[in-house]
């Protein structure tokens, strides 16, 4: 299991690398809203390949034209590396 990371390593990432996503109920969170719904459902199948082959998935809420993901390591119960890396991903597949 990945070990949790503190809350002043995850202020960091956030402010160096992550500063679309905020901590929320214990995982990172970040809302990218598209220009149309096919736009946004582009993005959550790639998102979905990229978890799929980490082995380590988001939960995705979709609400026409805006996608929010939450990411955290639920096994850990909180945010570890393996969720920064994955912010990071889902970053640059937004765009």
């Amino acid at each position: 299991m990945a070990e949790l990371l503190t809350d002043d390593q995850i202020d960091q990432a956030i402010r160096d690398h992550l500063p679309e996503w905020k901590v929320q109920d214990n995982a990172l969170v970040r809302s990218i809203k598209k220009d149309n719904f096919l736009d946004g459902i582009r993005l959550v199948a790639t998102v979905a390949q990229l978890a799929e082959s980490m082995n380590h998935h988001p939960d995705i809420d979709i609400r026409y034209t805006t996608i929010t993901f939450h990411v955290a390591s639920h096994d850990a119960g909180g945010i570890t590396d393996d969720d920064l890396v994955l912010a990071r991903h889902i970053d640059t597949a937004a765009g």
